[in-house]
């Protein structure tokens, strides 16, 4: 009585896959945990962080700052801290948790925020404030030029520039509220040019990917070809 034989696939064939995982897993493996847990980097799109981030920035964002989170279900494993007044946060876009938006976290849960001519006070304290240059030239995303006021703002020990229209517009001006408990308040350091939570409301904690601690490249997208900012790589943010 004569078999017949199943004819076999030619030698390894058959072990190409495994083979690709064991080469490519565990680096891609630990990409994704990096990138979870780890550090992130971010590019800056728009001006509304100018003249601390620049368009074209290219910025180290640490995913452990506050804490450990759950990726997708957003829950916190261990806690690390808050947010704190001055800290320059990237975080979901609490209208649409799809985009990442990074601005300035001015005030935390018990403050309670007023913006005047877009001055902060907080808790019924004016927050420091001095003009620097009268006659700043905001570049945006379209290469248009536009100049502005330069001021150095104090939260708290924390000194940073910010840009105010010649102009200012409906958001310079905005009543007090207090930050409930798990929140933060953001603005923008182009406080004309920035839709913030004087717009939209809050920020949730959970909503917070990350803390932003320097620049690590930047692009100029104007020049023509584009050309690097040498002068802001590896910039530390304040």
């Amino acid at each position: 009585m004569s078999t017949t034989e199943t004819p076999k696939p030619p030698s390894g064939s058959s072990n190409w896959f495994v083979e690709l995982l064991r080469t490519w897993g565990p680096p891609i493996l630990a990409v994704l945990f990096i990138r979870t847990f780890i550090f992130e980097p971010f590019r800056i799109p728009t001006g509304s962080m100018v003249p601390t981030l620049e368009i074209g920035d290219f910025v180290a964002v640490t995913k452990f700052s506050y804490g450990i989170w759950l990726p997708f279900v957003h829950t916190e494993v261990l806690d690390l801290g808050d947010p704190e007044r001055g800290d320059i946060i990237v975080f979901r876009y609490p209208q649409d948790e799809s985009q990442n938006y990074i601005k300035r976290v001015v005030a935390i849960p018990g403050d309670t925020i007023e913006v005047r001519n877009n001055q902060i006070l907080l808790n019924g304290r004016v927050q420091g404030w001095e003009l620097a240059e009268d006659a700043y030239t905001f570049v945006d995303q379209t290469c248009e030029g536009e100049v502005q006021r330069r001021n150095i703002e104090s939260l708290g020990e924390i000194q940073h520039d910010v840009l105010v229209g010649m102009r200012p517009t409906r958001l310079a001006n905005m009543d007090p509220i207090e930050i409930p408990e798990g929140n933060v308040f953001v603005m923008g350091d182009n406080r004309d040019n920035s839709l913030d939570s004087r717009a939209w409301g809050m920020v949730r904690y959970d909503q917070i990917k990350g803390k932003a601690h320097l620049t690590l490249f930047s692009l100029d997208f104007c020049a023509s070809p584009w050309s690097p900012r040498g002068d802001r790589f590896f910039k530390t943010l304040y």
